[in-house]
């Protein structure tokens, strides 16, 4: 293995795993000594609730670590990642409308027009701007984890304390337009989204279960319809899974703010 610097772009929500328990999709960008970006970049698997605490890299920071090419992912952006090397190097801010973040995110060679572009050039993973999101929406998902994985997480190990992962009982996606004027509709795997899903509904002040997911919805609904459509500067992070190469999600929102245009004349 050799250690190299990475960009932190996204984390996908946890996933249960007959090998690992659980396992975590880290997306972000391979950087050279310099901290100049090389190449987009997966980290699977990495089972990221159970790292310690000083190796949790949060989203948008630099980490140092020993990584390999993954020998079972013929995706060319698929490593291996040694889980004891994490180092947190630091936390990139959203300082000047995230300038700093749109350098090493937004650069020519990471960015593509459409997922056909992404197709044809042999990648799996990278960053796009619809030419036009149509909505926002959801759809109610079921409510438990199969039986299969109710038991993966019920086993016990003596050495290392299982840690309940909830089901999210909905999924979240975007109907858009790419480049190409091609129309898709994607889910959104963001383990940022969940989280934000989790977060209004646990904070809701309604009597009853039913009450606070509407709230919660409805709120999701404001945050990623209302305000990033009209106030943020939208691109979708996408990427395929290894069984289903033809079929994209969105594993990662990114979303600085909207420069006015009489900024722009500014610059």
């Amino acid at each position: 293995m050799e250690r190299r610097k990475i960009l932190i772009a996204t984390k996908t929500y946890p996933s249960i795993s007959m090998t690992y328990r659980e396992t975590v999709c880290t997306a972000g960008v391979l950087l050279d000594d310099s901290e100049n970006p090389i190449q987009w970049i997966r980290i699977y698997p990495i089972r990221y609730r159970y790292l310690d605490s000083e190796q949790r890299y949060p989203r948008w920071s630099i980490i140092s670590a020993e990584i390999e090419k993954n020998p079972k992912d013929y995706r060319e952006e698929s490593f291996r990642i040694n889980d004891e090397s994490i180092q947190i190097i630091r936390k990139i801010s959203t300082e000047k409308n995230w300038e700093e973040r749109k350098k090493l995110i937004l650069t020519s060679h990471l960015k593509f027009s459409s997922i056909e572009d992404i197709k044809s050039q042999g990648k799996s993973l990278g960053i796009m701007k619809p030419k036009r999101i149509n909505k926002y929406y959801h759809k109610q998902d079921t409510r438990e984890w199969s039986l299969r994985q109710q038991s993966i997480q019920n086993q016990l190990d003596l050495f290392e304390p299982s840690v309940k992962l909830e089901k999210i009982p909905y999924k979240f996606y975007y109907s858009f337009v790419s480049q190409n004027d091609t129309n898709h509709k994607f889910s959104i795997i963001d383990w940022e989204i969940q989280e934000l899903y989790r977060k209004c509904r646990n904070s809701s002040k309604k009597s009853s279960q039913q009450e606070k997911e509407k709230e919660a919805l409805e709120k999701m609904r404001q945050k990623l319809e209302d305000d990033f459509l009209k106030t943020k500067d939208l691109y979708f992070i996408v990427g395929n899974q290894k069984r289903f190469p033809k079929g994209f999600m969105i594993i990662g929102l990114f979303y600085p703010p909207r420069v006015k245009s009489e900024q722009l004349s500014l610059l």
